[in-house]
């Protein structure tokens, strides 16, 4: 059976992901207890693009995990949690360090645990605002999750 690994153990592995790793992508868990993450990233020759400013696949996949890695680990044992899709707009180009924060509330977590239970399935949705060193924002992504109440297996077989 399947053992999910302790959050704050996973965050710390994130950081020697490759893709991460490469990029120069750091992951921080901020508040044990609210699971709140901020991700950071320099411009380095692996996360750069032609013309010199943040490569938008280094900036997109900065971001792309941490909404449903936090919903998996607040929601309740009874769902499965996906990422359904993503697009992301590119306000200005990223020119230094990069920084987006994540956070997911215990009134939008019981909201969505109450709407996938009603409507058996729910696709909340997420703005993440990926900012430079002067705050400024370089970059928006919307991002979907796909969230379900898991089958009940019969006893019977």
């Amino acid at each position: 059976m399947y053992k999910k690994l302790p959050f704050r153990t996973v965050i710390k592995i994130m950081n020697f992901w490759p893709p991460y790793l490469g990029a120069g992508v750091k992951v921080k868990l901020l508040d044990p207890k609210t699971l709140k993450i901020r991700v950071e990233m320099p411009l380095k020759i692996f996360n750069k693009n032609y013309i010199g400013v943040h490569f938008g696949g280094s900036l997109y996949s900065m971001v792309d995990p941490f909404y449903m890695l936090i919903l998996m680990n607040k929601i309740g044992r009874d769902f499965i949690v996906w990422d359904k899709s993503a697009s992301i707009k590119f306000v200005r180009p990223g020119k230094g360090r990069v920084w987006a924060e994540f956070n997911i509330d215990d009134q939008t977590v019981s909201e969505i645990e109450n709407k996938a239970r009603e409507l058996k399935k729910f696709e909340p949705e997420f703005q993440i605002e990926i900012r430079d060193e002067n705050n400024q924002i370089v970059a928006i992504v919307d991002k979907k999750l796909w969230v379900s109440l898991k089958k009940e297996k019969s006893h019977e077989q």
